[in-house]
């Protein structure tokens, strides 16, 4: 059953959670209005043009711009975008990457209830939010240097994500990722299929 082409906004954040913590998280943004923007999937393969090659390049440099950042399995759809992020305990010359068993154990050990990040205003330095609005931010710059305009928005107001509790979890959402050309004639709303995979 379809879930109708807008939704009622509420916060997308999990509450207590802070999005600076290591471990792994299931990102998903995107387009204005839904809009199929970079690309098309043909024969079950995605095709991008010039717009989805430069979400792919921004979300490359994004991993390399920033120390604590891993990019684990992504794909940019027509519509939106689906990667697997991992924020490290330490940089990347030093640090071991957080195991997803990790996550379980610090939402366990929150001492009190942090603030709720909904969008994007007043996010912590490192988070997920920042690491989002980050990279949006360059997307959005180097379309619209492009195109020579700023209207309509290239995304849709903040995101979604989930946080990747264990291993197995991890496996089933990278296979729904790598999945998501093949199912896309069934999966019209970008999280309809995830699941049936968790």
């Amino acid at each position: 059953m379809s879930r109708g082409k807008y939704r009622r906004r509420n916060s997308l954040r999990l509450q207590g959670w802070d999005y600076r913590n290591a471990g792994a998280y299931f990102v998903t943004i995107c387009t204005h209005q839904r809009q199929p923007t970079f690309g098309k999937v043909v024969n079950r393969r995605m095709r991008l043009n010039s717009w989805g090659q430069i979400v792919v390049a921004q979300l490359i440099e994004m991993e390399k711009k920033r120390d604590h950042v891993v990019l684990d399995e992504f794909i940019c759809m027509p519509n939106h975008l689906h990667a697997i992020i991992w924020i490290m305990l330490q940089d990347k010359t030093g640090g071991q990457l957080a195991g997803p068993s990790m996550v379980n154990d610090q939402m366990a050990q929150q001492a009190e209830p942090l603030p709720v990040e909904t969008d994007f205003p007043n996010v912590k330095p490192g988070s997920l939010g920042a690491i989002v609005r980050g990279f949006k931010s360059a997307v959005t710059n180097e379309i619209n240097g492009l195109r020579g305009e700023k209207h309509p928005p290239i995304w849709q107001r903040g995101y979604h994500d989930r946080i990747i509790r264990n291993e197995r979890e991890l496996n089933a959402i990278r296979e729904y990722i790598r999945n998501n050309p093949a199912n896309w004639q069934t999966d019209h709303e970008w999280d309809e299929g995830l699941d049936d995979f968790l």
